[in-house]
């Protein structure tokens, strides 16, 4: 089978057979996609983890395709229904509406109406008004009357054949074939409120009396008819018009005019709705809820990956808040590592002498514990706090910086805050992680479930196993796009490095805590159960500061130490003396260099680390102020002109912090001048923006914003 899914897939990613029988060996072999995309980019012909990926998910498809049919034929053949011809269509089938199509007449069945029928005798007297034979019908059909048997007269010989016609008619390949296209091509979505639900299901009234075609209607909406209608609230149906379909299957199979022909009609207008049209707008609703569906997991994929990606303030001393009124502020000292030094709680926004108070106490701290930045909750009171801190002219030395602390409370109250803080409450671990968020968001992150982060859309509404493998994948490639510092690195950041996983990142940890440091990569072999291969996949994206070997602080794998050792020779220089030196391309032929197991891209790759060893590919750290005076959403008015924060981009628009805690929307009609398909063409999730007030609803606190 993999042959032939090779050829497949290639041919539908346009790629080389080469290429895609590459990747798929190598994943088979284990390889990760991070380790594929960067270290064997000699096999696959440089492909990146897009490619990768997509090639690894088809290659599921048609393996669970392939799966499918070796279980149809064996059933056939047990059955003694596998002729020669079956065989063919079932072979030749490329999709699993296709297989399902071919095998669906041979199928173990119900009882049936037309089941019935052949139990009565009547299948031939259906076959004979198949062939549209010009014949008097109700004399051919008095030959099959039995009481006894339960025809008691020729008009139920005739319903009866009828049935069985509809059956053959509802399971023709070539039937679900166009009636499929049309429902794609004609077919409507159309939502109503459930009777005597106009109050209850308020919150759909858009969808009270909805239709749109099912080929345009964009994912959102598709998600929230069907969240509706899973609530009891609205109706749902997806279906073309009646009569085109039944006009579609009068020229398929109406080939005369004859009164039996005119039977065959009968039939088609009988039966179409029970049996074609219900079947058919089951499988367009799945395959239209699971097009939905990739789409909203796409959008909340791609969130993902620019929180993750956001800039990182890097290891500085950190004074960390976690905002509240009258249960005060929670504040933590971290190191540069983030190792809590102190906490305590201040109360600056309930009067001025517990301002005053806060205000001393916040100075000390700055001063005793060297503070390079303070972290501020975006919650409930966070802009309040941030006033107050600008107030006491702690220094330009000292920033104060917003943080976005969606899932910090999760953290919290997790096992891996627990097992991180067993001495400590929770507020004091959400306060940790927001001054955590600050120096690395991606390494405080992954501590968190993506789906509490506070991005995406009907998150709760997708194929939860498809929504985890994408955000994993996601999450994946962040980190090992990064690269983890091995000596200080969590075991949450660790388990999401190539080829580790949990187990060995705990193990990991435990060895590093029993034995300290790792003095260099290789040192990595002596953890225990971290075998040859899991050290292939995790070396590369693995980094030592200040160890023995330098390269152990690049991605420059392991594997290829050797012709780096080899250029510093042929250049009279030490491994060191060649980092940060970005003419080294200039200097070297790397043609030179080239061999069975190091390749020209490998070569690139190493020479452009060389020139940027280790160098973050996250943007510079740059630090944000909303506009002064504006803390509350009655603050606002219609036509303020405010900096903001994208905070999601979902498929009807985007959402921004401008600083009031309450994301006000910018409508998808509202993103640009002219026509916007994907609001994720225009804005991503952390870009600071400029928005300007249309609308501000106090009662139902919606805030309407525009790009333009």
């Amino acid at each position: 089978m993999t042959d032939t899914a090779v050829c497949q897939i290639a041919r539908e990613f346009r790629l080389a057979d080469a290429q895609v029988e590459a990747a798929v060996g190598l994943l088979d072999d284990g390889a990760t996609v991070p380790f594929i995309a960067r270290y064997r980019k000699e096999s696959t012909g440089s492909l990146d983890e897009v490619a990768i990926s997509g090639i690894r998910d088809r290659l599921a498809q048609l393996r669970e395709l392939s799966e499918r049919r070796e279980t149809i034929l064996d059933s056939l053949e047990k059955r003694g229904l596998l002729s020669e011809e079956l065989q063919t269509a079932i072979r030749s089938a490329e999709s699993m509406a296709a297989l399902e199509d071919t095998y669906l007449p041979y199928r173990p069945r119900r009882r049936t109406r037309a089941g019935i029928a052949r139990e009565r005798g009547l299948e031939s007297l259906a076959l004979r008004l198949w062939e549209q034979g010009d014949f008097d019908i109700d004399r051919a059909a008095r030959e099959y009357v039995h009481p006894d048997a339960g025809v008691a007269n020729a008009k139920e010989a005739l319903s009866g054949a009828r049935d069985i016609i509809a059956e053959w008619i509802s399971e023709d390949s070539a039937a679900r074939r166009e009636i499929r296209e049309l429902f794609w091509s004609q077919g409507a979505i159309s939502a109503k409120v459930a009777s005597g639900k106009h109050t209850e299901a308020a919150k759909y009234q858009d969808y009270f009396d909805w239709r749109e075609p099912i080929a345009r209607v964009p994912s959102h909406r598709i998600l929230a008819m069907l969240r509706g209608e899973k609530e009891s609230l609205l109706s749902v149906r997806i279906a073309p018009l009646a009569a085109t379909a039944t006009s579609v299957l009068d020229r398929l199979f109406v080939k005369r005019k004859t009164a039996a022909a005119a039977q065959i009609r009968q039939a088609i207008r009988e039966r179409y709705k029970a049996l074609l049209e219900s079947a058919m707008e089951t499988e367009v609703r799945k395959a239209a809820r699971v097009r939905a569906e990739d789409t909203a997991i796409g959008v909340f994929a791609d969130n993902l990956r620019e929180l993750l990606l956001a800039p990182a303030l890097g290891q500085k001393k950190i004074l960390a808040l976690d905002p509240g009124f009258r249960s005060g502020c929670k504040l933590v000292c971290l190191d540069q590592q983030g190792h809590l030094l102190h906490h305590d709680t201040v109360y600056p926004l309930l009067g001025e002498r517990d301002a005053g108070e806060a205000a001393g106490k916040i100075r000390l701290l700055c001063d005793q514990y060297q503070v390079e930045a303070i972290a501020v909750g975006n919650g409930t009171g966070g802009r309040e706090t941030e006033v107050f801190l600008r107030t006491l002219e702690l220094g330009p030395q000292i920033s104060v910086v917003m943080v976005n602390e969606s899932g910090a409370s999760v953290y919290s109250a997790s096992d891996v805050a627990r097992a991180e803080f067993p001495e400590h409450d929770i507020t004091v671990r959400g306060a940790v992680s927001i001054g955590r968020r600050l120096m690395d968001p991606l390494a405080e992150l992954v501590k968190i479930d993506p789906k509490s982060i506070g991005v995406g859309q009907y998150q709760h509404d997708v194929d939860q196993k498809a929504l985890k493998q994408r955000l994993d994948d996601v999450v994946i490639s962040c980190v090992n796009q990064v690269g983890v510092e091995l000596n200080t690195a969590s075991p949450e950041l660790l388990s999401y490095v190539s080829g580790l996983g949990p187990r060995l990142a705990n193990a990991i940890v435990e060895y590093r805590n029993r034995n300290g440091p790792f003095a260099s990569r290789d040192a990595l072999k002596q953890v225990p159960r971290l075998g040859p291969k899991a050290f292939e996949q995790a070396a590369g994206f693995l980094r030592i500061s200040g160890g023995a070997q330098p390269l152990d602080a690049t991605a420059v794998h392991p594997e290829s130490y050797p012709v780096v050792a080899e250029i510093a020779r042929d250049l009279s220089r030490p491994v060191e003396l060649l980092l940060e030196d970005a003419s080294i391309g200039d200097q070297i032929d790397l043609h030179r260099y080239v061999s069975d197991r190091v390749g020209l891209p490998t070569l690139q790759d190493i020479v452009e680390e060389l020139a940027r060893p280790g160098r973050d590919p996250r943007q510079e750290f740059e630090p944000f102020d909303f506009a002064a005076g504006i803390h509350r959403i009655e603050d606002l008015t219609a036509g303020m002109r405010l900096p903001g924060v994208i905070t999601n981009v979902t498929g009807f628009g985007a959402f921004v912090d401008v600083g009031v805690h309450q994301d006000g929307l910018v409508h998808i009609s509202q993103m640009a001048e002219g026509y916007v398909n994907n609001p994720s063409d225009v804005v991503k999730v952390q870009q600071r923006v400029w928005v300007t007030v249309l609308e501000v609803d106090l009662e139902r606190k919606r805030i309407s914003l525009s790009l333009k």
